[in-house]
């Protein structure tokens, strides 16, 4: 018998099974305590290939994952280049490709679908899915966004369905006595800088993914607790992390099991690269919601 030709499932689709961030959270947590469990845990993750396009200041990445205790076969593909101020087309593009573990058959592909001052530096598609995941998440009375480009700010400001966002003339003006921190941009060099950031702030750091980008200066680094998704990426993937050759106190998954603490009382730093088995538990979970249905 031959296997059932793949669906398509496409961004509106993904946003309706992940309507709401609270129901793939304990996914999300279980796969980072799986990973960083070591063999245990089931998770098998390679280091993300990249293939750089240097003439169009670009480059592909390759993400695959499987994980033994969802029983799910993933990969990621995805492309990331500069953003063109009059280009239509998003600086990142994404598709998540779910195999059956069973036979390897291609079964869908997926297009990406306390504190009180969140502050989100970025104005681009991971500034919209932080501030609903977070908003949704948390209760901030104030909401500040800051954009290099400033129109696009207030385009996120008007854009959204939510808190009401207050756009700032700078970054330090939008950091300034912030709580959380979200970093999310396209920079290259520091936009994020120690002696703007309140004591018990978190950072939450998504941008600069390469070796050699920074988003957060040496200070901010240092003298945070620095978390990572995964230590062996952050070594040789995030700038921050190599050049300012912070600590890395401990993986987003030993805190989720228990065995390092999450230090509330302090300042911290997340550096998040996305990790493969992320994108391995939603696809399955929006697969199985969809399934569901039909």
């Amino acid at each position: 018998m031959s296997a059932a030709p793949p669906v398509f499932l496409g961004s509106e689709v993904v946003e309706k099974h992940l309507h709401r961030a609270s129901l793939l959270i304990p996914s999300l947590e279980a796969a980072l305590a799986n990973f960083s469990s070591g063999a245990e845990g089931g998770v098998v993750q390679p280091m993300r290939t990249v293939v750089p396009v240097q003439k169009y200041s670009g480059f592909l990445g390759v993400m695959p994952a499987y994980s033994a205790k969802d029983d799910a076969l993933t990969t990621k593909l995805v492309t990331f280049y500069e953003h063109k101020k009059d280009s239509s087309v998003p600086s990142h593009q994404a598709i998540v490709l779910l195999f059956d573990p069973r036979n390897g058959s291609l079964k869908a592909f997926l297009m990406p679908a306390d504190s009180e001052v969140l502050c989100i530096l970025g104005a681009g598609v991971q500034a919209y899915s932080h501030y609903e995941v977070f908003t949704e998440q948390f209760s901030f009375k104030e909401v500040r966004i800051w954009n290099r480009t400033k129109e696009n700010a207030v385009k996120f400001a008007r854009s959204v369905k939510g808190p009401p966002v207050q756009v700032c003339s700078s970054a330090q003006d939008a950091v300034t006595g912030a709580d959380v921190i979200i970093t999310v941009t396209m920079a290259t060099t520091p936009i994020l800088f120690g002696e703007w950031i309140k004591p018990g702030a978190h950072i939450n750091a998504v941008g600069a993914s390469r070796p050699d980008w920074r988003e957060l200066n040496d200070e901010v680094m240092k003298n945070s607790v620095l978390y990572v998704d995964s230590r062996e990426a952050a070594l040789n993937e995030s700038g921050d992390v190599i050049l300012s050759r912070a600590e890395i106190f401990a993986e987003l998954g030993e805190v989720v099991k228990g065995t390092k603490p999450a230090l509330r009382e302090k300042t911290t730093v997340f550096k998040s690269l996305g990790m493969a088995i992320e994108d391995t538990v939603a696809a399955k979970f929006v697969y199985d919601s969809w399934s569901a249905g039909n």
